[in-house]
């Protein structure tokens, strides 16, 4: 039988190509001028990598400039991996031999395609690979794929885990991409740390019971939930110190919207949580389950507030409605932030987290992750903007306004695409 990720919309495309002068429905705001590039696991023709995490990464670009669509196309990511190079490097592994299929972003002069256990992957505009980068020999760990660029001093601050020690080490790049910070952080063994948060004072790690298990080599994905591990948040100053640990429910946490510092100095992150349950019955769904018509369950949008000043952590569901890929203007990432996106099934969501209220618009196949483009320079209002989703089944890209999620624009592609990660919106300023 084939496997669950193997079929449907996450089913893969079996070759790459190109696209030119692209039809659109409505009108795409000239100030869309730029690259939509979404990254996401499409292994070749005939390859059963056996788990949907471990396709090899291809990134899906939609070039658009003064109100057009010039040009689509799809280029895998030619890691060391897909050519078939057989590599070993410290500790018997080469980081630069991964898949880089789960996030694409710009950050100084550079574009990575990113993969959580591995060094980044750098292409060009037109998505032609160059290589793995390293930072001049500086990084020696594997790099998360969600890393977080500071709003106010354009530094991106990410982290390394492993399966062997250093299981944890946080690093941090300077606004000109220099690699000029490196440490390790203690935690108890090797667990999957998918995602964290920084805020304007501190990085919030996420130390959570999905661990590495040797015995799970060469069947998917070799990580496992494990009772005995716990669960906890820690908050660490970033100019130094060391990591305070709060206790919390056990779950699981993909993807964090954000964190910041609320007026009585506490830490609120709001992400989203899978209880042990719905995290498990989702694992055993991308990991090729029998039946292909059981749905897993959804995270639902969580806030813990850690308050440093009684050791305590306050935990809440903020809706019960099953969602992913939480997204914000990322001019407040680690600030303050009034709204955030994520999608379900067949919806894009707007969540006012000051009031609880939300609004959706409803696509015609399942979303991908819906990226705010702010207007112009981003000075007007947090919301004054676009969101940018790749709605695969239906080959469109789909903008909304931000603001009030009506359709602006569609693009449509030549293809279907299959369901993916996460992607960026590269303007031609950047």
């Amino acid at each position: 039988m084939t496997a669950t990720y193997l079929q449907g919309h996450l089913a893969p495309v079996p070759d790459e190509i190109d696209a030119l002068d692209l039809p659109v429905e409505g009108t795409l705001p000239p100030e869309l001028t730029g690259r939509y590039f979404r990254n996401g696991p499409n292994p070749p023709p005939g390859h059963d990598p056996g788990h949907w995490f471990t396709g090899d990464g291809m990134i899906h670009g939609v070039r658009l400039r003064d109100g057009r669509a010039e040009w689509y196309r799809n280029r895998w990511v030619r890691t060391r991996k897909l050519a078939g190079a057989q590599f070993v490097g410290p500790a018997g592994i080469d980081l630069s031999a991964v898949i880089a299929n789960t996030h694409v972003i710009h950050h100084a002069d550079k574009i990575l395609a990113l993969v959580e256990n591995g060094l980044p992957y750098e292409v060009t505009g037109e998505l032609e690979t160059v290589g793995p980068c390293d930072f001049g020999g500086r990084l020696t760990t594997a790099m998360t794929a969600h890393p977080k660029e500071d709003p106010l001093t354009g530094e991106l601050h990410f982290f390394g885990y492993g399966f062997a020690a250093p299981y944890l080490t946080y690093h941090r790049l300077d606004a000109a991409g220099e690699l000029v910070e490196s440490r390790e952080i203690p935690v108890p063994g090797p667990t999957m740390m998918h995602d964290f948060a920084i805020t304007r004072n501190h990085v919030v790690w996420l130390d959570l019971p999905v661990v590495f298990d040797l015995g799970l080599i060469g069947h998917g994905m070799p990580y496992r939930w494990d009772d005995s591990y716990g669960a906890r948040l820690g908050v660490m100053p970033r100019a130094g110190g060391e990591v305070r640990w709060f206790d919390i429910d056990p779950c699981y946490v993909f993807h964090v919207g954000n964190a910041r510092e609320d007026t009585l100095g506490r830490v609120v992150i709001d992400a989203a949580r899978y209880a042990p349950g719905a995290f498990m019955r989702l694992w055993g769904h991308i990991g090729g389950a029998a039946d292909p018509a059981a749905q897993a369950e959804g995270a639902v949008l969580h806030r813990w507030v850690l308050d440093p000043a009684s050791g305590t952590a306050k935990e809440e569901p903020l809706d019960d409605l099953g969602v992913e890929f939480p997204t914000i203007n990322e001019r407040h990432t680690g600030l303050a932030n009034d709204y955030l996106y994520a999608v379900t099934d067949g919806e894009i969501v707007k969540y006012d987290i000051r009031t609880g209220a939300s609004r959706m618009h409803r696509t015609d196949g399942p979303p991908g992750e819906a990226v705010f483009v702010p207007r112009g320079s981003g000075s007007g209002a947090e919301d004054d903007g676009w969101l940018l989703s790749i709605v695969g089944s239906c080959a469109e890209l789909l903008v909304l306004d931000a603001a009030d999620l009506t359709r602006v624009a569609s693009v449509r592609l030549p293809r279907r695409v299959p369901a993916g990660f996460h992607g960026s919106w590269i303007g031609d300023e950047a």
